[in-house]
């Protein structure tokens, strides 16, 4: 059985077509023109603006044309994240599913749920003849994992509705009504190269894997470990204490992904290896009691390497390490107005040595701007004390929570009406796209939904298939319900 099997199958043969289509993040032009050309084929007006972004339009069906006007939004790029021992280019190979009980998985890479299966929804309510619903707009962004790029370039005054329901929410059951702001933090120290000496050392690498990873906003809370500080961690009694080198460091990939692996090269003066060895497996054995429950897999190796051409001047290596292992990461504050929300929190994500610079490089997330700002201020006292700068870019507030929305209080009655329980109305750790979407137009009445999607940017991303169907019925039952301008 295929994914284009499952129920509903005008939803899930959609999601299959996204899946043949790469999209990473700022390479999402084949899912662009996929979409315009999906939209012209229905014979619906169809918009691709000077971003990218696509916007199509569906009139009202007979007797609903004056209903408000609603938009059904998410995004058409996804993490690219796989298992070191799968082979898959994320820019030309699809992504391959399959089915494990009641959840649709990829063989060993991101599935692209996050958000495809929001577009799928989207599309398919085009593409049914059988739906009654006033006017729709549908409205894909490019580029939301990395910089949300294509929400911050949407130009006010082209979409008509009045109403927007994202569909970019990973749990079924619960309809969000605010989110995070974000900041991207870009920190750069220099370091001076020496030639590396002869005669007296070996060449190896320390690598830190298995961590579980996953989505740097929904799954801070679960405290697993950050590949790159666990590296940091390891490498700065060596370099201090055991007379090794440091020859390079790399590790995480994408800005909104826990880092899961993270190795350096290193240069282990003769007759220290056996006791490096022994250094690591001790260290390993707490990490491992501190990390057993979230991150089982853990590993922390070395193995032999070429020699490298050049090596990082030992101070250097220091104050790289020390400001690495410094910076704030993970939760930094729970909220005081939702229990159980991360109020504020950065994501280490991406470490990298390279022609004299080691880069840091997080995402800082919080729904207070002030306490945004307090953390940009803590990054940038460490840099600064190290010895580098740190560049802010990318910043955006967070959306406000509205309890007394009309839409959040349709969407709660009819949920009601279908499954007779009322959804959680929650505030999330993530950057929705809403936010942004706001200051272009500030007189949209949002709420955010979508089915359940589980280890969202990691390989053990996962779609819940029941959840699939719960949540196209609602959104199908919601716009019938539309109220009259």
């Amino acid at each position: 059985m295929t994914i284009k099997e499952l129920n509903p199958d005008i939803v899930w043969k959609n999601f299959y077509e996204l899946t043949r289509i790469p999209r990473p993040s700022k390479k999402e032009g084949k899912a662009v023109e996929y979409l315009y050309n999906f939209g012209k084929s229905l014979g619906l007006e169809t918009i691709k603006d000077e971003i990218g972004n696509i916007i199509i339009r569906k009139p009202a069906t007979p007797g609903m044309e004056n209903r408000k006007g609603v938009i059904l939004q998410g995004h058409c790029d996804m993490v690219p994240q796989k298992n070191p021992d799968v082979k898959h280019d994320f820019e030309k190979d699809p992504i391959e599913t399959w089915i494990d009980g009641e959840w649709v998985k990829a063989k060993g890479t991101t599935l692209g749920a996050d958000n495809g299966i929001g577009v799928a929804m989207a599309l398919s309510v085009l593409q049914s003849e059988d739906i009654k619903h006033g006017p729709v707009e549908v409205l894909v962004t490019i580029d939301e994992e990395t910089g949300m790029t294509g929400a911050n370039a949407l130009k006010s005054g082209v979409l008509e509705g009045d109403i927007l329901i994202n569909l970019d929410s990973e749990t079924e059951g619960e309809l969000y009504i605010g989110c995070a702001g974000g900041v991207d933090a870009s920190a750069t120290i220099p370091y001076r190269t020496e030639t590396v000496p002869d005669g007296w050392h070996h060449a190896y690498a320390i690598r830190v894997s298995g961590c579980q990873g996953g989505h740097s906003g929904m799954d801070i809370i679960l405290y697993r470990a950050n590949a790159n500080k666990l590296l940091a961690r390891v490498l700065l009694p060596l370099v201090r204490d055991f007379g090794v080198k440091m020859a390079g460091f790399e590790g995480g990939n994408m800005r909104n992904a826990i880092p899961r692996e993270a190795e350096a090269a290193v240069l282990i003066p003769d007759g220290k290896a056996r006791e490096v060895e022994q250094y690591l497996h001790e260290c390993l054995s707490a990490i491992k009691n501190e990390y057993g429950a979230t991150d089982p897999q853990l590993q922390v190796e070395m193995k032999a390497i070429d020699e490298p051409g050049t090596c990082m001047a030992d101070e250097d290596a220091l104050r790289c390490l020390r400001a690495l292992l410094a910076s704030p990461e993970g939760v930094e504050r729970m909220s005081d107005q939702m229990p159980g929300l991360v109020e504020t929190s950065n994501n280490t994500a991406i470490v990298k040595a390279e022609d004299g610079k080691f880069m840091i490089k997080t995402l800082m997330r919080s729904s207070v701007d002030s306490a945004k700002a307090q953390l940009e201020e803590r990054m940038r006292a460490v840099i600064e004390l190290a010895g580098g700068k740190v560049e802010f870019t990318g910043g955006y507030s967070g959306w406000a929570p509205n309890s007394g929305s009309p839409i959040l209080h349709l969407m709660k009655s009819v949920y009601a009406g279908l499954y007779g329980n009322e959804p959680k109305v929650l505030a999330i750790h993530a950057g929705l796209e809403c936010g942004i979407l706001s200051g272009a137009y500030p007189h949209w009445d949002m709420v955010s939904c979508g089915p359940t999607i589980m280890s969202p940017h990691s390989p053990d991303e996962r779609l819940h298939i029941p959840s699939v169907e719960k949540c196209w019925n609602f959104i199908v039952k919601v716009l019938e319900e539309i109220p009259e301008k």
